[in-house]
């Protein structure tokens, strides 16, 4: 299965996926970014509460075999991507756009427009948006498996025990 069908699991789907997507679609647009024309994905990871935990991804690329991936992630205010790490990629996020509290490698700190953080292997990181955020990530390849959440009800990565 690809990364991208094993992501397919732990979408938001129906009418609450089509008015996330049009509310995020709207704030880019009022921020004035263009976006590449990919399909969002709008990730609750499984836990079916998309504003507590969740965010849209806008995948560049995820090229495994030259070794780069990037992606645009929007949270919207309040809303958390869930703490994990990851054994072999590596990570920089830049905020392009409003203002996100990170938490790594046990530290919490503000990130606003132009603020850069790398993430190394195998240190746990969050984020959550203080409003809106855009953020840009350049990272080694995206590889499912390879996501270790601190919340092992998180239906994929390397630590999901299943049911």
């Amino acid at each position: 299965m690809s990364n991208i069908d094993t992501t397919l699991n732990i979408e938001l789907r129906g009418e609450a996926a089509l008015k996330a997507q049009a509310t995020c679609g709207e704030q880019i647009a009022a921020w004035g970014i263009g976006l590449p024309e990919v399909k969002p994905l709008l990730l609750d990871f499984g836990l079916g509460d998309f504003y507590k935990t969740g965010l849209v991804e806008f995948w560049i690329a995820n090229e495994i075999r030259a070794g780069y991936c990037g992606k645009y992630m929007f949270v919207f205010a309040g809303q958390r991507c869930p703490m994990h790490r990851h054994r072999e990629k590596l990570e920089t996020f830049c905020i392009v756009k409003g203002t996100a509290v990170m938490t790594y490698d046990g530290r919490e700190f503000e990130m606003k427009p132009g603020n850069v953080l790398t993430v190394e292997r195998r240190k746990y990181h969050s984020f959550v948006g203080k409003g809106p955020c855009l953020l840009l990530e350049i990272s080694t390849p995206c590889i499912i498996a390879d996501n270790y959440f601190e919340n092992t009800a998180i239906p994929v990565g390397g630590n999901y025990k299943g049911e």
